[in-house]
């Protein structure tokens, strides 16, 4: 495709369900803009993960705005109809989103205009969100590079099924939900140890029999307007999000062995806190992933990595957005649910400088609505 310059009033980077949430919103509002998307299709990250996972939440909960999920109620849907769904949502609505279209970096220039370089040419605007979530760099530990060269290491969003892993016992590397849930998949075919500190536990049952009241919870109290939901907050970003839908009981139960944090590595071996070597031909590290916003020249971000912002709404840069950082406004706030009460807050409250939208050529109407 030839290189290309053009102009818009916003540009929302990134077409999973974040973005499809903040392109929803801008077009009942008569918006003008366009979504760049990496992939070929929106939604494309879903169709990357392993072929077992399912979402946590009910699939009366996974619904973007304006478009139920097409499941029954009390279900979980996989993360091949999530993949599905977005595809479909994009569509019925008509977004306008560009595909193979990646961004390589995001620039302001000069009087507050946004360039976003890809690599199918230029784009500029007065208004940018970013929705390409937080999972872009797998965390891998350091001591990773000291294990021996026999043993096959890969991370967890490299893993697809079981097939995959060539015989022999395996080592799963952090006590999270996916660490858990990749274990006990793995259990009847391989011997398994996961290593790591086990996070609390939300209930299944609760879930699942009590959704209206799980929904209520992680929702609508844990959210930073609430004592008890800055507590969660402060607690998942220093440990994580709790266990959902699998269980330390669960783990035991399907003959994984659990060991705690790793301690060291010796002879190309981990050791467990006691000092018990833990030999793996496999090594799976469900460590979580880093943020990387290196591409936004400029951009500050605090101790984890993450922009300083205030409900998504830059506090660095006029007209700058973001969504689907951990804890952005919720518990819910990088989950399928929870994307629309972002998004609904960014097209509210995100606004261009008035100056760089009437030097681009949009102008706002009577009702505040730009328009080319």
């Amino acid at each position: 495709m030839k290189s290309q310059r053009q102009n818009h009033f916003t540009i929302i980077i990134g077409a999973g369900h974040c973005g499809l949430a903040m392109a929803h919103e801008l077009a009942v509002k008569g918006e003008e803009f366009v979504v760049l998307e990496a992939g070929q299709t929106p939604g494309n990250s879903w169709s990357s993960r392993w072929e077992s996972l399912e979402l946590f939440t009910p699939a009366e909960h996974d619904g973007l705005p304006g478009k139920r999920f097409p499941a029954a109620h009390g279900t979980f849907p996989t993360a091949r109809a999530v993949s599905e769904y977005l595809r479909t949502y994009a569509a019925s609505f008509q977004l306008p989103i560009q595909t193979s279209t990646t961004a390589r970096r995001l620039e302001v220039g000069l009087g507050g205009v946004f360039r976003v370089r890809t690599d199918r040419g230029l784009f500029e605007a007065g208004r940018v969100v970013v929705a390409t979530g937080v999972h872009q760099v797998p965390r891998i530990p350091p001591l990773s590079t000291q294990i021996s060269a026999d043993a096959m290491q890969l991370h967890s969003s490299e893993y697809r099924n079981p097939a995959q892993i060539p015989d022999g016992p395996v080592a799963v590397v952090g006590f999270g939900t996916s660490g858990a849930q990749i274990a006990c998949e793995l259990a009847p075919s391989h011997r398994v140890t996961i290593f790591g500190r086990p996070t609390s536990h939300v209930p299944e049952a609760f879930i699942r029999y009590a959704p209206a009241l799980y929904w209520l919870l992680v929702h609508r109290l844990l959210t930073r307007s609430t004592p008890a939901g800055r507590k969660v907050a402060q607690r998942i970003h220093h440990r994580g999000a709790p266990l959902i839908r699998v269980s330390t009981q669960d783990v035991a139960a399907a003959g994984v062995a659990a060991v705690g944090r790793i301690e060291a590595v010796r002879d190309g071996v981990m050791l467990t806190q006691d000092g018990i070597p833990v030999e793996a031909s496999t090594i799976i590290w469900a460590t979580g992933y880093h943020p990387d916003y290196s591409w936004i020249d400029g951009l500050g971000t605090d101790e984890n990595g993450y922009p300083f912002h205030r409900r998504g709404v830059s506090t660095e840069f006029a007209g700058l957005g973001f969504l689907g950082i951990p804890f952005q406004y919720g518990l819910t706030s990088g989950i399928i649910g929870g994307a629309g009460r972002d998004a609904r807050h960014l097209a509210r409250r995100l606004d261009p400088d008035p100056a760089v939208a009437n030097k681009m050529g949009f102008v706002p109407d009577a009702e505040g609505t730009a328009n080319g």
